[in-house]
Order: structure tokens, then sequence, then C-alpha cells
């Protein structure tokens, strides 16, 4: 049977995905993976890369038993977060994830973001370039490595037998201090700004075979997720805007030509094209935020209930009723100081119901800004939304919200593991 499997190790889980030359699911495994540990400090967000590599093929080889060895292998995962290995290729590192603020926390009185900034590269908080100088600036960076990588990338290196990851532009250009353009690295800037750029990655311009496994299965170089999520999402890129709610939330529209962004909008590479992309550093996460409060009140799980609330308010009162809330509560990419509110209560609309579908309205308008950006940027609009993460596939009211804000019928895509399928139909193209 040719088959490809597609790995996506996200955030909180792991998703792998077997598809066939139809493109039909033959199977699908989600497990969440647990691996978050002790930091440095209270506010650090690092994983144990070595349990995430260890529930990959431990699921692999359930699939291989079942199935025989796939055609070949794409792997996906969390964009911006880094890794370091050593000589012989195993991490001695935890994984510094995206949600890791060092970057900004100042180091002899400055923070390496704003060294990156007014050295005029583009870079957010973690980053993996920014992630990169902060720990080497602080003297974190273990003393037998030799090179950083994302943890899809390591997985790839893993799979491959190879000792030095070697990563796709889509996935280096997320860990920042990247020329779009050219795809690589802007390493003069990065040295000027005292980096030590020996630790970067060797990088290719777009997805290929990096190497196969130890039985020769080829094994394609990572995907970055938001570019995976949109391949296995959309069935028509030029047309459509994919609207992603999930830990966090995004939102996503195809360019086929490189455009200057700013702000909160990123271009990223999209194998000869690209993708605009505006990513909430809370977004999704507002909501579960959301039913902790609503949960220590309780005592009980609260998720129907915010939904059984939020109906009822909108038939009673309507969207427009509801309160503002702004659901940035971790800032923004450009700037981390923005903090979240909550405005327009009055006596007739204080009501729990008046909250919950204000923190809805308010997850979904930071989107909306992002895309009204994405028209001006390429003077043009999408004829339809497509929506992925849990976030708007298990919530009816949110999709209703979001079809509401954005003027266009949102439609959810049959198969729910999009980034998983979306690496497995690359490898799909570049091996069958």
């Amino acid at each position: 049977m040719n088959y490809t499997l597609g790995i996506d190790t996200g955030t909180t889980s792991i998703s792998i995905v077997a598809v066939n030359e139809s493109h039909e699911l033959l199977t699908s495994r989600t497990v969440n993976h647990n691996a978050f540990i002790q930091g440095d400090f209270p506010e650090s967000r690092v994983q144990n890369p070595e349990r995430i590599l260890e529930i990959v093929t431990s699921n692999l080889e359930l699939i291989f038993s079942k199935y025989g060895s796939p055609s070949a292998i794409g792997l996906t995962g969390q964009m911006h977060g880094i890794l370091y290995v050593n000589a012989k290729g195993n991490a001695v590192s935890p994984l510094y994830t995206w949600q890791d603020p060092g970057a900004n926390i100042p180091v002899n009185g400055e923070s390496s973001l704003e060294i990156l900034h007014r050295n005029g590269l583009k870079c957010s908080s973690g980053y993996g370039t920014a992630t990169h100088f902060y720990l080497q600036r602080s003297g974190k960076i273990p003393s037998d490595a030799v090179k950083l990588s994302t943890i899809s990338d390591y997985i790839a290196m893993k799979l491959c037998v190879k000792t030095s990851p070697v990563l796709s532009a889509e996935m280096a250009a997320g860990l920042g201090s990247f020329n779009l353009r050219e795809r690589h690295f802007e390493i003069n800037a990065l040295e000027n700004a005292g980096v030590n750029v020996s630790f970067l990655p060797e990088v290719q311009k777009r997805c290929q075979v990096i190497g196969t496994t130890s039985s020769g299965v080829p094994v394609v170089s990572s995907m970055g997720d938001n570019q995976a999520s949109f391949k296995g999402s959309v069935n028509d890129p030029d047309k459509s805007l994919l609207l992603n709610v999930g830990t966090g939330s995004q939102v996503s529209f195809m360019t086929r030509k490189f455009v200057d962004v700013e702000g909160d909008i990123e271009l990223r590479p999209y194998g000869d094209d690209y993708i605009l992309a505006g990513s909430a550093l809370c977004g999704g996460r507002a909501y579960a935020m959301l039913e902790g409060l609503y949960r220590e009140i309780a005592g009980k799980e609260c998720y129907g209930l915010m939904s059984e609330l939020a109906e009822k308010f909108l038939m009673s009162h309507g969207l427009n009723e509801a309160w503002n809330v702004d659901t940035r509560f971790n800032g923004t990419r450009s700037d981390p100081s923005i903090t979240g509110s909550v405005k327009g209560i009055t006596a007739e609309n204080f009501n729990a119901g008046a909250f919950t579908v204000g923190v809805i309205r308010g997850i979904l308008e930071e989107l909306r800004g992002m895309y009204e950006a994405m028209k001006r940027l390429t003077g043009r609009s999408a004829g339809t939304i497509v929506g992925s993460g849990n976030g708007l596939r298990r919530n009816e009211i949110m999709r209703r919200i979001a079809g509401e804000l954005f003027g266009l019928e949102v439609n959810i895509p049959e198969y729910r593991e999009e980034a998983a399928r979306g690496c497995a139909l690359c490898a799909m193209e570049l091996c069958l």
C-alpha cells in the first residue's frame, strides 16, 4: 500500500496521520505529550525534547506494524522554538518553546530583542534567533552544543540517523532574522548584533528529502506548522482565508508575490509562494482562561455552560451588546507591553453570557484586524473562510460570530489534523 505519514509536534500534543494516494486518511493518532518541564525562572516555557521524540517513535512503530512502511514521511511542528544538539546529534538542552519570554529579559540592562531590532533584524519574542541570543548573552548555552534546531527538524534528523539538522526555509523563517527574498539567515546583521551564528543550521530553499530512515523511507524537511495547516485545510489557496483558533489563534492568506509587511503581520515562505500570517499570542487560550474562571467558581468543567449562556445572551441581546473584551492578555509580537481589558459593561448587560460572547468576539476581532491589513497589502479579498482548530470546530457560536464579523461563510475541513495531513501531502508530492 502506498501511503505517506505526516507528523505534527505541536505545543501540547503530537498528531500522526497516514494519507493514501487519494488524499484520504487511513489512520490518525493524537497524543498529549505533557512535555513541559520547570525552567530557569517561573515564566519559562520549556519542554523535554526526548519525551516528545519517544512518543513519536513509539507511535510510528504501531502504525508501521499495521500498514507497513510508508512511502515517505513529512513533518511539521511548533515553529519558533529551539533546542540545542551536540556533535553526535543528541539534544543537550530543553526545547525553548515559542511561548518562552527570555528574549524580553534584560541582560546587562538591555533585552536581546532590543539589540536585534536596533540592528534592523525582524524578530519577535519566542523566535529562535532571539531566544538563542538571550541564552548566549546569559551564558546558558550548553558547553557541548554545536547546532540549534526546531523540535520537528530534530525528529527528522533522528529518523534519518543524522547528526546535524537541516531546515527548510519555511521552518527557518520562523526563527526570525531571516531574508525572505533570498531565503537565508541575515548572517551579517546577526554578527553585527553580536550573535554567535555558528549554531545556525543548514537551510534549504524549500522542503526537500533530507535523507532516509534505516529501512530506506525518505524523510522530508519540516514544514512550518502554519504552512502545513494551510496545505492540509485549503483546497482553493488563492480564494481562501484560513482562520485557526486553538491554543493560539492565527489568520493566514496566500500571496503569489513577495510583499513588505509590518506590525503583527508576517510573510512566510510557502513552497515558491508566500503566506501572510497574523498570530495572536493569547488567542484561543483566552477562552480556556475564561473557562478556568468559571471552573473556579462552579468547581467543575464549564464549557457546556459557557455555550449555553452565550447562546442565551445572543438570542436576547445580540452580538453588539456584549462586553468589549480585548483578549491580548499576552501582548502582541510587536508590543509585548499591551494588556487585555474589559469595557462596555452596563446594568443591562451585566451577566456571564455577555462576558463569554465578548471574549469570543475579542479573539476574532484581533484576527479580523490582521486580515484587514492583509487585504491592504495584497489588494484583494478572500471569498471564503476555512476554519480550523478546536476553537472553531467545537464551538458553533464562535463559528457563527466569525462569519458575522468577517462577512464570509465559514467552512470546516473534513479532517481534523490539518497540519499533519498537510506535511503528509507535501511528502507525497515530493516522493510519489
